[in-house]
């Protein structure tokens, strides 16, 4: 089965030891750790995606927070953007519950499963091209697995172009330049393909100077759900 087969995929992400910088990095944040979280016990390894493995709805995000992923042990768990994320997701159906704090909390996607392009927290939030080449592998596999998925979220223009390097290196598309990443933009990628929507990244830095604002997000799920409800219909 599917969920069989990403769940091995998961272990392997969190065994993952590829990026010296990375795995360094991940392992000193979980030890310092924030004055706020000194009485957790930070994950400090490579974040596993989360969801549904029936999803119609795909997630990408680009890497976990130092102190949001990094310390709860899954996908926008724990910080800013996870707080945002989620309530749109809840709002718009594809969440059990508005509010994330720990992979234990009984959050449950609906339809929707989570990824990201890295998976270790990478130094000021920005990884190196090899260790996204590194990394692309694990996202290239759960597309072979997530076979249901209609619609494809990417956050951020990292996520956004990765995701369309993975289907340039498959020859579904000749080049990147036809898709111009931006906010709640929709592309048809490849005959076959998930439909791709553009969204920037719910980070505080986009959230707290109005960049992007709940609805502006929430405005995205809208549109992937009503994607999801026309395709089925049809």
């Amino acid at each position: 089965m599917n969920s069989n087969a990403l769940r091995v995929l998961q272990d392997e992400v969190i065994a993952c030891r590829r990026c010296p910088r990375l795995v360094a990095y991940r392992a000193e944040v979980a030890r310092v750790k924030r004055r706020a979280y000194l009485a957790w016990d930070y994950w400090g390894r490579p974040v596993p995606s989360f969801g549904d493995p029936r999803a119609e709805l795909l997630i990408v995000g680009l890497a976990p927070g130092a102190h949001g992923s990094n310390r709860t042990g899954r996908m926008f768990t724990g910080d800013v953007s996870g707080n945002v994320l989620y309530r749109v997701l809840c709002q718009t159906g594809f969440a059990s519950q508005p509010q994330s704090v720990s992979r234990d909390d009984g959050q449950r996607l609906i339809n929707a499963y989570i990824t990201a392009v890295v998976r270790c927290v990478p130094p000021a939030n920005k990884p190196t091209r090899q260790e996204i080449d590194h990394c692309l592998s694990y996202l290239e596999r759960e597309l072979n697995l997530l076979r249901r998925v209609k619609v494809v979220v990417a956050l951020g223009r990292v996520a956004f172009d990765s995701y369309l390097s993975v289907l340039q290196t498959r020859g579904l598309i000749r080049s990147r330049a036809a898709f111009a990443f931006g906010h709640n933009r929709v592309f048809e990628t490849a005959p076959g393909q998930p439909l791709l929507i553009s969204s920037y990244h719910p980070s505080q830095q986009n959230t707290s100077t109005g960049k992007l604002t709940e609805e502006m997000l929430a405005a995205v799920f809208r549109r992937a759900r009503m994607t999801i409800s026309e395709s089925t219909s049809k």
